[in-house]
């Protein structure tokens, strides 16, 4: 998987945290006609995405297959239960973060594959929500609501295929044809401020492309920039109907990948603070209070950034005196052990990132593929710390697993010399 390729399945993934949908009504005068929609639908959509950015997939499945019920004409019901089947199955298998698919190992061969009954219920849903939209738009061509929400499906189905199935060359093929119908709409209204999110996206990945391969993109008619990227974006959680927060969590990233950490520690704050059970913004705020310690002591401004290092620990010590708290919460427990690992390896403490390591792999009905990796993690912290010996029997369990993602080569170079690195940048 080359690194333009690499790129694009990042910006994919980031669609992680949000909800890919909208049932936004946009009548103008001398517009373009659109689908109505009503109060009780757009309550119901409103319900269900609210609890798919608070984590709570039992009541988001709810409204929306009430909504599926009440609206059976409507293409936002399958889709929806379709994201939030997507979304419950990384949060499942502890996918529901970005900071995995910025990794190497993510893009080795595929040995983990998904349970056939999940493809196939997502194949159904994603299916019929393209017939519902399909048959709309041969009634009216000039729907942008309706061909919004088609290329949000085949948006969907890029996330899912990069991120379930790990069909990369698949997902590259659903999120261009996403973007192409949200250009379109564009065209029908250039108002729908909605659609543009896919098309920022795009514009961003473009433009973070290698020289060479920007210039075989515009010859082939490709084009784009990340400044026009992340303004387009910007202007979507300014502007947008549904999207905003989406817009949001898109950009946490991209001003994190981008090194503007102040940014992105602003926006991670207020989307926490409107959804306060999504702990996976509490670790993004974390994170990047870490990133910005990092910066200051290059500068030099010691007190500075011990300040910032001491919120991050407590916001990690939090979550997990709060997650081992209730049974539903401490099965996450693990990807909190494992991030906390790997915040203190970046502030050079890899000696107390093992035990945060070894931490997670004691969790109880902990996701086995994030034990595999929690393991390789303590074997390449206890390297860091001079520990040879305890990193050599990490090692060995390691080859002892399962093979995810490319974990046993990584073992195995670690048996033969001591890792140096860092693991998770």
């Amino acid at each position: 998987m080359c690194s333009d390729s690499r790129i694009l399945l990042l910006l994919l993934l980031l669609l992680s945290l949000v909800a890919p949908s909208s049932t936004h009504e946009q009548a103008k005068d001398g517009g373009v006609p659109t689908t109505k929609t009503t109060p009780r639908l757009e309550e119901l959509r409103a319900q269900g995405s609210e609890a798919l950015f608070n984590l709570d997939y039992d009541v988001a499945r709810q409204r929306f297959t009430e909504l599926n019920r009440l609206y059976p004409d409507d293409p936002i019901g399958p889709q929806m239960l379709a994201t939030t089947l997507w979304l419950e199955t990384l949060n499942r298998t502890r996918r529901l973060q970005a900071a995995i698919y910025s990794t190497q190992s993510f893009y080795a061969k595929p040995e983990d594959k998904p349970d056939p009954r999940l493809t196939q219920d997502f194949s159904d849903l994603t299916r019929e929500a393209t017939r519902l939209a399909t048959s709309r738009l041969r009634l009216n061509p000039r729907d942008p609501q309706t061909l919004y929400v088609l290329g949000a499906t085949e948006s969907l189905k890029a996330s899912f295929a990069a991120t379930v199935e790990r069909r990369f060359m698949a997902a590259l093929r659903y999120g261009s044809s996403g973007v192409d119908r949200h250009r379109d709409v564009i065209k029908l209204d250039p108002n729908f401020c909605d659609a543009e999110l896919t098309i920022g996206m795009y514009a961003f990945i473009v433009g973070t492309l290698p020289l060479p391969a920007r210039i075989l993109a515009g010859i082939a008619g490709v084009r784009g920039s990340k400044k026009h990227g992340i303004q387009t974006l910007e202007r979507v959680a300014k502007d947008g109907h549904w999207m905003r927060d989406d817009a949001k969590v898109l950009l946490i990233a991209i001003y994190k990948r981008e090194k503007h950490f102040p940014k992105a520690l602003a926006l991670s704050r207020e989307l926490h603070h409107r959804y306060p059970r999504n702990y996976l913004l509490s670790l993004e705020t974390a994170d990047t209070l870490v990133s910005l310690a990092a910066l200051d002591r290059q500068e030099r401004r010691t007190k500075e950034a011990e300040t910032l290092e001491r919120e991050a620990l407590d916001t990690f010590e939090k979550l997990l005196h709060k997650r081992s708290g209730a049974e539903a919460g401490a099965r996450a427990l693990d990807l909190v052990h494992v991030r906390y690992g790997e915040a203190l390896l970046l502030m050079n403490q890899p000696g107390r990132a093992a035990e945060q390591f070894l931490a997670a792999t004691a969790v109880r009905r902990a996701d086995a593929g994030l034990v595999s990796r929690a393991h390789l993690l303590a074997a390449q912290a206890f390297d860091v710390a001079g520990k040879r010996n305890e990193a050599l029997v990490e090692y060995r369990i390691v080859l002892s697993r399962p093979n995810v993602y490319d974990s046993h080569d990584q073992a195995r170079r670690g048996l033969k010399r001591p890792y140096k690195g860092q693991t998770h940048k």
